[in-house]
This record gives C-alpha cells, sequence and structure tokens, in this order.
C-alpha cells in the first residue's frame, strides 16, 4: 500500500536516509574549524544554563548532564591505551626519558567530545520543557555532590598523569632551553 502522494515505506525511509546523510555532510564539513564549534557550543550551553536559571528548576537534568560531562572530560584526557590497566603490544607511554617518544593518543579524540558534549546539552536543554523532568530537589546538595565528585575524579586522573609522564594537550611546538642543548653535547654550531 501506497501512502498520502503515492509515497510508500521505501520513499519515506529514502527520505529519512537522505536527511541523515546532509546532516553528516554538514557535520564533517565543521571538523577543521574546531573554534566555531566550541563557541557554538559555548552559546547552546550558556541557553541551557539561562533557562535552567530563569525556570528555577530542573536540577536533577543539569545534574545528570554534569555526571555526562564529568564521563566524557575523563575519556577526553584518559590514554587510547591504558598501561594500568592493559598489557597489549600496541606502543605504551613512555615511562623514562630515554624512551621513544610516541605521541598521546586520545582515548575519546575532541571532534566526539565535542559532539557528544554538543548533543547532551541539547537534549538537556529539551528536557527542561517537560514538566516529567523538573522533579523537586534541594539543588545545593547536588551541587557539592558534584564538585566533590569533579575534584576526586581529577585528583585521581592528574596522579594518573603524572605517574605515567603524559600530558592530554598539544600546546604547540616543543621548546627546548638552554639545559636540554647542554645536555645533548652543546650547540648545534649556530
Amino acid at each position: 500500500m501506497e501512502g498520502i502522494g503515492g509515497e510508500g515505506p521505501s520513499a519515506l525511509s529514502q527520505r529519512g536516509h537522505d536527511a541523515w546523510r546532509m546532516y553528516q555532510y554538514y557535520l564533517d564539513k565543521t571538523t577543521p574549524h574546531s573554534a566555531y564549534r566550541w563557541m557554538g557550543s559555548l552559546v547552546i550551553m550558556a541557553i541551557h544554563c539561562l533557562r535552567v536559571y530563569y525556570v528555577q528548576g530542573f536540577y536533577i537534568v543539569s545534574y545528570g548532564l554534569g555526571i555526562y560531562l564529568l564521563n566524557l572530560l575523563i575519556g577526553f584526557l584518559s590514554p587510547l591505551v591504558d598501561p594500568e590497566l592493559e598489557v597489549s603490544d600496541e606502543p605504551l607511554l613512555p615511562t623514562k626519558g630515554s624512551d621513544e617518544f610516541k605521541p598521546f593518543i586520545r582515548r575519546l579524540p575532541e571532534f566526539k567530545f565535542w559532539y557528544s558534549m554538543t548533543k547532551a546539552f541539547c537534549i538537556a536543554f529539551l528536557m527542561t520543557f517537560s514538566s516529567v523532568f523538573d522533579v523537586p530537589v534541594f539543588w545545593p546538595i547536588l551541587l557539592c555532590y558534584w564538585i566533590v565528585l569533579f575534584v576526586l575524579t581529577m585528583r585521581r586522573q592528574i596522579a594518573h598523569m603524572i605517574r605515567y609522564k603524559y600530558i592530554p594537550f598539544n600546546i604547540g611546538k616543543q621548546k627546548y632551553g638552554k639545559k636540554a642543548s647542554a645536555r645533548n653535547g652543546g650547540s648545534r654550531g649556530d
């Protein structure tokens, strides 16, 4: 049987597939423009925060969002191969100065981190329009609990970074001072 206008189920699924391909096309075009992506996400975050502030509710939604964002942050700051958890034939993080340099590869890449975070804020914003999710809670307790959870989790993550000597951020080209050149045999003849 055909639907209204001569469109059957296959035509409807084809339109859905075409819409998904168009969405994916524009999403892929945003990949190299990280600054603009993050600015757009900041606008979405601000809209969500303003909505929660003006409605004076939906604190459970914001708390769940905060826990999810903390989980994403841990994945973003963690190496792909964790030397503490996995014994693998793949290259591990260098632990000594004489070890070969191996680049830091994240468990959750920046684009997926951004996309998941932005999607989560959009979903949380949409949830603020349904009174089902407006559970009455004393929000300062949720905030204090989230801050304690954040501090404990980040302390553990920073201790892991120090123990295995990795920095999850690239801050441009490495610069070597006089101490590094003196250890390596003096000047290069400049």
